[in-house]
């Protein structure tokens, strides 16, 4: 594994720990504080979250950014495969929501991305070897 490879996973690891000691707290006061008024404390811990997933995101991009062609074109084509995907499955599923399915909360979105990323990633990184 290159340096630039080691330093993203460092980097997207320290990520991840913050997100998680975000979330935890996030939820839990949200919880707690969901009969009250809605006010912009709240709106501000709920939202707390998003701030390591912004430092992911520029972490990969600093990381997508020192990469060579090959990696870069792999990565385009796994993140290419997994937005159109992804926007396929939420387009079929708002047609099901009119005939009735229980609608899905717009939080799903970017972890299935990230999952059909990461798949096609796998098998597309599998065409190059």
């Amino acid at each position: 594994m290159d340096t630039t490879t080691k330093q993203y996973l460092r980097e997207f690891i320290y990520s991840m720990i913050a997100y998680v000691l975000t979330l935890i707290p996030s939820i839990l006061l949200v919880n707690y504080f969901s009969d009250y008024p809605l006010n912009a404390n709240i709106i501000v811990v709920a939202l707390a979250p998003v701030v390591p997933v912004g430092f992911m995101i520029f972490f990969f991009l600093k990381y997508l950014s020192k990469i060579d062609e090959l990696q870069q074109r792999i990565q385009l084509l796994a993140i290419g495969f997994a937005a159109g995907t992804t926007s396929m499955l939420a387009f079929s599923y708002g047609f099901l929501e009119n005939i009735g399915f229980p609608p899905i909360s717009l939080m799903w979105v970017f972890p299935v991305m990230v999952m059909l990323w990461g798949i096609g990633l796998a098998f597309i990184s599998r065409r190059y070897k």
